[in-house]
This record gives C-alpha cells, structure tokens and sequence, in this order.
C-alpha cells in the first residue's frame, strides 16, 4: 500500500522521536503490535530496495493480501486457439480452477541507532533504517522461499519444486547434464526461464566446455543458453543429496505480502546505552504454485 505524503512527514518525525501527529499516522498503525507501516512510495523506495536483496520480489509474483491467513484462487489454462471452419463448434478450453492455502508467517529484527545519530538532521534515519531492514529481511524471505522446510516456516522451491535431471555423483555435472536440465521444462516455462545457483557452483560451470572447447557459460551477458544466471547463497553447494541448480520460470512462485513491514520505536529499553532501538516485523508467505515451472538438478545421496 502506498502511504500518503503527509503520513511519510509523520513517520520521519516519529522515528526522530519528535512531536508527531497520532491521527494522521493512523493511516499505518497496527493495533495489534503497536506498530506503523515503513513508507512506501512518494519517493520512499522500500520496495525496490527490499526486491533488490530477494530474487522472488523481482522475478516472482508478489501478492498484497489484506488477510493474515486463507486461500488464494488459481487459474490455470493449457488451451489453444485453432482454426474453425464456419458454423464448425468452438473448441473447449482447458482451464482448470483451484485454490491455494497460504499462510502467515512472521519476521522480525531489531536495528538500535546512538542517539547522537537520531538527533543530526542531517544524518538520515529512514534511509538508514529503509537500507538496513531491506537487507535484513530481503535475504531472510529469499532464504525462505528456496530451503524452507515448511515446519514454522514456508515450503521453499527445493522442497516443491520438480527434479529434471539427476546425477550419479558430483563428479557426473558436465555440459549435457545442463543441457539435460534445460529441456527438461516445457517450453512455456522454458521461455521466461532463469537459472538460480549458488557462487561455488556459478564457478563450476563456468568452466565447463563442450566438445569443441565453446564454454557453455556466457561471460559477455551472464547468460546460460541465452537464459539470465541469478545468484542465491542460499542455494545448496554441489553435493552428494543436494540440488545444485533450478531453472525454470520463477514468475510462479507467489510470494505474499500478508503484512507489509512495520516498526515500532523502542525509546526507553536502550536509554541507558544512549540509543533508540526500532522493532520491525512483517508477515508473508511463499509458494511455487505450479510445481512443473521449475526443474531441479538434484545429486544422488
């Protein structure tokens, strides 16, 4: 939800621990926490500082939901358009509804300021604070959204995901193994596909080479087989019973906004180390709602 200008001046003057006024920053005010909605939007970019530390904000769906818990209604259509002759039936569609269940999970860090630095004006707490929480909670969700183990927590794509190739050994990753796990997605997700790795096996298969010694890694772009390379740490090292590499279309893993990021001012709990504390919390969840868009190259336990 984007916030108003004059709730956006409130809020700066509430973490400043200035005066500031409660009515208008009921506009972001959560009852239950006590707490008030990080700006968004009006040159406040939270939102594209956080999509900037998790890859399923940029290349995933997101989903604001009002709702801390429920279903989210799916569409799903396999049909194709065909020539018909006049007066010849239409043909019937494939389309398929369903229901996904989603839930709400909750995320929460604290960041302290000296007070010295809360006191500058010309020191930048909310840019501070936007630039430390992005951080923080952006790589939190994209860890959550690839290993999750779905016990307190959301059920990450290596656990929903498909497995397209499987290799024998960690000594069994080459070129057609690749190319293997490529073709192993249906064209319409192989075309919006990207490949997700870790740094350690980025540095593998840059070195890897076809018969002709034409690398299959695409320095000049970053591009596998003309698809774009994100890089996760939360991906899994190459390894006896690990999964290495996804690829697939990761427009299809939802991520839900069940709550947007909120902060509360901590002013008396670190008075006595001269400093502001700021609780901040969200609520979210993910899920890989169509397990065959992306596929896994998985490794023999």
């Amino acid at each position: 939800m984007i916030t108003s200008n004059i709730y956006n001046t409130e809020f700066n003057n509430l973490i400043r621990k200035k005066r500031y006024n409660t009515n208008i920053l009921a506009e972001g005010y959560d009852n239950g926490s006590g707490s008030y909605q990080v700006p968004i939007g009006n040159g406040h970019d939270f939102t594209s500082s956080i999509a900037k530390e998790n890859v399923f904000r940029r290349l995933g769906t997101v989903i604001p939901t009002p709702t801390k818990e429920g279903y989210i209604q799916m569409l799903s259509s396999t049909a194709d358009a065909a020539i018909v002759q006049e007066g010849q039936a239409y043909p019937e569609d494939a389309d398929f509804f369903d229901r996904a269940t989603f839930r709400s999970y909750k995320i929460a860090a604290i960041s302290k300021l000296g007070n010295q630095f809360v006191d500058d004006m010309h020191f930048d707490v909310e840019g501070y604070l936007k630039n430390e929480y992005a951080r923080r909670f952006g790589r939190a969700e994209e860890k959550l959204c690839i290993a999750g183990t779905g016990i307190d927590e959301p059920l990450g794509l290596l656990k929903t995901a498909a497995v397209g190739t499987m290799m024998d050994s960690i000594n069994s990753l080459s070129y057609d193994s690749v190319i293997e796990l490529y073709l192993s997605i249906k064209p319409e997700y192989r075309k919006n596909g990207t490949w997700l790795m870790n740094d350690t096996t980025a540095l593998a298969l840059r070195k890897l080479k076809d018969v002709n010694g034409n690398y299959l890694w695409r320095i000049s772009d970053d591009t596998i087989l003309g698809k774009k390379v994100e890089i996760s740490p939360y991906m899994p090292d190459i390894a006896a019973g690990a999964s290495p590499i996804a690829f697939g279309d990761l427009s299809y893993v939802w991520f839900l906004e069940r709550q947007p990021l909120s902060l509360k001012v901590l002013s008396e709990l670190y008075a006595n180390e001269n400093a502001t504390g700021y609780a901040a919390f969200e609520r979210m969840d993910c899920k890989l709602i169509r397990p065959e868009a992306v596929a896994l190259l998985s490794i023999a336990e």
